[in-house]
C-alpha cells in the first residue's frame, strides 16, 4: 500500500529532457496586444546590485530571521505517534545538514519589518492607491485541539490513530511555519519577495531554481542578452538579481515588455517565463507564451465599491469567460463586464464562480492545466480589466469566486512550471508519483517549504490584489489520495479515507489554506471538489476537520445522468430522496443538477438527454410540440427544483443550463495524433460550440424562454425564503406507485408528482403547521411552457388530519409531470 507523503524538501533526480512535451492543438490568443509588450531595447551591460542585507541571503517581511526563502524543510521536533498506525520511517522529517535553517527569535506577524531597507519595504507601498479604508486586525487563528470531530461523528473514534497524526502534522507545519516565517501571514507573502518587486530605486527579481547551475534575465529590455544581467544564487537556490532604475528615472524593465529567465540545467539550457509571473500572453503566430513585466504606471485599477457580505446560502452562477459570448469568438472581462454580470444579477443568483482564471497555454483544457499560476489569462483581457469585472460584480451585490487549480499542473515545459529548474522534482514529485496519467499533468508535492510558500501565496493573491471572494478548489479528491480516485469506488467504509493511500502533506495542505483563507479573509468562501465524501471535509480546521465551507455534491449529478438512461417510468422516488440527502451531518453541500463538466463534447446536457433532436426543430412556440419536448420542459424544471430543495445548502448552475441550452461545448482544436497512432479529428478550430446561445433564453417566441423564466422564479424563491439554509427539512412522502415526493424545507412544502400520466384530485398533503396555504412556484405555470392546470388565487386551508406522520394537512390537485410548492399566506 502507498505511505504517506510526509517527505521534506530535497532537490529531484535529474531527467534528461525536462518533461514531457506539450500536448493539445493550436492556441490562439483572443486579445489584440499593445505594441509595448513586444517592444525591444539595444542590448547593455548592467552591473549587478545586491538586495541590503547580509550577502546570499533574502530576507522575508515578517520574520526575523533573514535565511529564510529555503528549499529544505525547517526541522521540527516530530510529535509522538501511535504505534499502531505503522508510520513509515521517512516521515520522521529528516534536514540535510548543509540545508539546515538556523532559528532565530520569532518577529510578530503584526510588527514593522525590521532589517529591510528602504528598497525593499517601499515593495509594500503598491496598495497606496487604492482607497483607504478601515480594516480590522486579521489574524490566523491558532490552532485547536483538533478533537471535536469525534463529538460530531463517533463513528471516526476508530480512526483517532490517522486523524490525530493528520493533525499533529498541521500542528507541526503551523509551528514551523510561525517558528522560521513569522507566521501564515508572512508566509503567504512570497509575492512580495519571489518574482519581481518594485522599489524607488529599481525592480528586483527573485525565482527559486536550486537545480539550475546558471541564470540570467533576459527580455526585450536587454535586447535577450543572457551575459547582460547575470543573477546570483544564495545557498538555497533562490536567484537574484537588482535592476536600478535608468538615469531618467524610469524602471530598467518597461512595463508590457516580454521577460524570461534563462538557466543553464542538468538538461540543458532553456528559457523560462518566471514562475511568480504576474501576466503572460501569447504573441501572434507563436506558441509557447512569454513572460510580461506588468507593472501599469497609471492605469493600474482602483476598486471602487466594497466587498459584500457572505450571503446565508449560495446561488451559485458558474462561467467562463472565453465562451460568454453568444458570438463564436473569445469573449472578454469587459464585455462579461457589461453583459454578462446584469443577467446573472436578473436571473436571482447572488455569486458568479469562473472558471479559466488562472493562465492557461491550451484554451481546450477548461482552464485545468495551468501554466502560470499568479497570471490571469491574456485572452479575455488584461489583469486591469479582470478587477474591474470583479468591482462591477460587487457593485451588483455578486460574490465572485475563483475556479482555483492547486491539484495538478501543466505538463509544458516551455511555458509551465514542468522541469521550471532541469529537474523532475522541482515543485513536483519525481517519478510516476509527479504525473497524473489520465489528465497528462504534474502533480505537486504539497510536503516541499517552497512548494508550500508557492501554493499558499497564490490564494493569497488572488484574495488580496483582485478581491476575489473564495475559491472552488478543483481536484481535492485527487489530490487527498495517492490513487487520486482513479479506479476506486468510494463507498463509504471509513478505511477508504483513513488509511495509507491518503496523501497526508496533501491534506495538511488543504488546512494550511482553509486557515489561510478565514483567517485573514473572514467573509471568504471555499468549496471543495470533492467526490469522495471524505468525513470532516467541511468541518473547521480548529475542531480537526479540513476546514473547507462547502464540498460539492457531486453524486447528484451522477444520479441524474444515470436515471435519464432510462425512461422515468423506472424512477425510484426513494432512490432520488436518498442521493440528495444524503449528506453528512454539519457538513454543507453545494448541490446542482449539471455543470460543465455535462455538457462537453462526449457528454449531454439534461436537457439534451431528455429532448435530443427534436431540440433542433420543435422549441418555436408557433409550431406544434412534441411528446419528447412537452416531457423534457416538464422534467427539467422539476429537476432543478428538487435537487435545489433537498440537495444542500447551496446551489450551482453553469451558464446557459438554465434555459436548457442545446448541444455540447466544444473548444476549437485541430486534429491530435495519438501515440499508438491513431488521430482524433478536430473541428477545424471552430468556435461555433465553445459560445453561449443567451439569445435563445431570451427569445420569447421560444420554448428556451420559459425554462429560463423558471429558472428565475426558482432563485427568487429561493431569496425570499431561504429555504436552502433553514434547519427544517423534513421528507414525508416517497410514494413509488404514485411516484410522488413531498417534502417540507422551512415553511415551504414541496410537492412533486413525477407520473408521467396520472394527475391526482384531492390529493392529501402533510404538514407541520397549521394555516392557509397558497401556491408560490408552479412549474406548470403558461409562463414556465407549462399547461396553466392550477388556480394561483386557490387557497388551500389545514385540517387537524394528521397524514404522512405530520400533525396536520392540505388536500391540493398535483398535475403529472407537476412541481408545486406551497406557503403559509402570512409568509407571502
Amino acid at each position: 500500500m502507498a505511505s504517506f507523503a510526509v517527505s521534506g524538501a530535497r532537490l529531484g533526480v535529474v531527467r534528461p529532457g525536462g518533461g514531457a512535451a506539450r500536448s493539445g492543438g493550436e492556441r490562439r490568443s483572443g486579445v489584440d496586444l499593445p505594441p509595448v509588450l513586444f517592444r525591444r531595447k539595444d542590448s547593455f551591460s548592467r552591473t549587478v546590485l545586491s538586495c541590503a542585507g547580509a550577502p546570499g541571503k533574502v530576507l522575508v517581511p515578517g520574520g526575523g530571521n533573514d535565511d529564510l526563502l529555503s528549499s529544505a524543510e525547517p526541522a521540527v521536533d516530530n510529535p509522538v505517534q501511535s504505534e499502531q498506525l505503522e508510520v513509515p520511517d521517512e516521515a520522521e522529517l529528516v534536514v540535510e545538514e548543509s540545508l539546515a535553517v538556523e532559528v532565530e527569535e520569532k518577529t510578530e506577524p503584526s510588527q514593522v519589518i525590521e532589517g529591510v531597507s528602504e528598497t525593499e519595504t517601499d515593495v509594500l507601498a503598491v496598495a497606496s492607491k487604492a482607497p483607504l479604508m478601515e480594516e480590522k486586525p486579521r489574524v490566523v487563528p491558532p490552532p485547536g485541539d483538533g478533537q471535536r470531530i469525534y463529538q460530531i461523528d463517533p463513528m471516526l473514534e476508530g480512526f483517532r490513530n490517522h486523524l490525530d497524526y493528520r493533525y499533529s502534522e498541521y500542528k507541526r507545519m503551523r509551528a514551523a511555519i510561525d517558528q522560521h516565517e513569522g507566521g501564515l501571514d508572512a508566509f503567504s507573502r512570497g509575492y512580495e519577495k519571489l518574482g519581481f518587486t518594485r522599489s524607488a530605486e529599481g525592480i528586483t527579481y527573485r525565482e527559486w531554481a536550486p537545480g539550475a547551475h546558471s541564470a540570467a534575465l533576459v527580455g526585450d529590455f536587454n535586447n535577450w542578452n543572457p551575459n547582460a544581467d547575470t543573477m546570483t544564487r544564495n545557498e538555497y537556490g533562490t536567484w537574484e538579481i537588482f535592476l536600478p532604475n535608468n538615469a531618467d528615472g524610469s524602471p530598467a524593465i518597461p512595463h508590457g515588455s516580454r521577460v524570461k529567465i534563462r538557466m543553464d540545467t542538468p538538461s540543458g539550457v532553456k528559457d523560462s517565463i518566471p514562475a511568480w509571473i504576474k501576466f503572460s500572453v501569447q504573441a501572434p503566430g507563436e506558441i509557447p507564451y512569454n513572460g510580461i513585466y506588468y507593472d501599469p504606471p497609471e492605469e493600474k485599477y482602483v476598486f471602487k465599491h466594497p466587498q459584500p457580505k457572505r450571503p446565508k446560502s449560495l446561488r451559485i452562477y458558474e462561467s467562463h469567460v472565453g465562451m460568454s459570448s453568444p458570438e463564436p469568438k473569445i469573449n472578454t472581462y469587459a464585455n462579461f463586464r457589461d453583459e454578462v454580470l446584469p443577467r446573472i444579477k436578473r436571473l436571482g443568483y447572488n455569486a458568479v464562480q469562473i472558471m479559466a482564471i488562472q493562465e492557461h497555454s491550451y484554451y481546450a483544457s477548461f482552464g485545468y492545466h495551468v501554466t502560470n499560476f499568479f497570471a490571469p489569462s491574456s485572452r479575455f483581457g488584461t489583469p486591469e480589466d479582470l478587477k474591474s469585472l470583479i468591482d462591477k460584480a460587487h457593485e451588483l451585490g455578486l460574490l465572485v469566486l475563483m475556479d482555483i487549480v492547486h491539484s495538478h499542473a501543466s505538463n509544458n515545459t516551455l511555458d509551465g512550471l514542468n522541469g521550471f529548474d532541469g529537474t523532475d522534482m522541482h515543485y513536483f514529485h519525481g517519478g510516476p508519483r509527479g504525473h497524473h496519467w489520465m489528465w497528462d499533468s504534474r502533480l505537486f508535492n504539497y510536503g516541499s517549504w517552497e512548494v508550500l510558500r508557492f501554493l499558499l501565496s497564490n490564494a493569497r493573491w488572488w484574495l488580496e490584489e483582485y478581491k476575489f471572494d473564495g475559491f472552488r478548489f478543483d481536484g481535492v479528491t485527487s489530490m487527498m489520495y495517492t490513487h487520486h480516485g482513479l479506479q476506486v469506488a468510494f463507498t463509504g467504509n471509513y478505511g477508504e479515507y483513513f488509511g495509507f493511500a491518503t496523501d497526508v502533506d496533501a491534506v495538511v495542505y488543504l488546512m494550511l489554506v482553509n486557515d489561510l483563507i478565514h483567517g485573514l479573509y473572514p467573509e471568504a468562501v471555499a468549496i471543495g471538489e470533492d467526490v469522495s465524501g471524505m468525513p470532516t471535509f467541511c468541518i473547521p480546521v480548529q475542531d480537526g476537520g479540513v476546514g473547507f465551507d462547502y464540498r460539492l455534491h457531486m453524486a447528484a449529478p451522477d444520479k441524474w445522468i444515470e436515471l435519464l438512461k432510462q425512461s422515468d417510468e423506472y424512477w425510484k422516488m426513494g432512490d432520488i430522496v436518498h442521493t440528495l440527502t444524503n449528506r453528512r451531518w454539519l457538513e454543507k453541500c453545494v448541490t446542482y443538477a449539471e455543470s460543465h463538466d455535462q455538457a462537453l463534447v462526449g457528454d449531454k446536457t439534461i436537457a439534451f438527454w431528455l429532448m435530443d433532436k427534436d431540440m433542433y426543430d420543435f422549441m418555436a412556440l408557433d409550431r406544434p410540440s412534441t411528446p419528447r419536448i412537452d416531457r423534457g420542459i416538464a422534467l427539467h424544471k422539476m429537476i432543478r427544483l428538487v435537487t435545489m430543495g433537498l440537495g444542500g445548502e447551496g446551489y450551482l448552475n453553469f451558464m446557459g443550463n438554465e434555459f436548457g441550452h442545446p448541444e455540447w461545448i466544444d473548444f476549437p482544436r485541430g486534429p491530435q495524433s495519438l501515440p499508438n497512432g491513431s488521430v482524433i479529428p478536430g473541428n477545424n478550430y471552430s468556435y461555433d460550440k465553445c459560445r453561449r446561445r443567451f439569445d435563445l433564453g431570451d427569445a420569447d417566441y421560444l420554448r428556451y424562454h420559459g425554462m429560463q423564466e423558471f429558472d428565475q422564479a426558482m432563485q427568487h424563491l429561493e431569496e425570499k425564503y431561504e429555504f436552502m439554509t433553514s434547519d427544517h427539512q423534513y421528507v414525508s412522502r416517497k410514494h413509488e406507485e404514485d411516484k410522488v415526493i413531498i417534502f417540507e424545507r422551512g415553511n415551504l412544502v414541496f410537492v412533486f408528482n413525477f407520473h408521467w400520466s396520472n394527475s391526482y384530485f384531492d390529493y392529501r398533503v402533510g404538514c407541520f403547521k397549521p394555516g392557509k396555504y397558497k401556491i408560490v412556484l408552479d412549474s406548470d405555470d403558461g409562463l414556465f411552457g407549462g399547461f396553466s392546470r392550477l388556480d394561483h388565487e386557490a387557497e388551500y386551508f389545514t385540517a387537524d388530519w394528521p397524514h404522512d406522520n405530520r400533525p396536520c394537512s392540505f388536500s391540493v390537485y398535483a398535475p403529472s409531470r407537476t412541481a408545486v410548492v406551497y406557503a403559509l399566506a402570512e409568509d407571502e
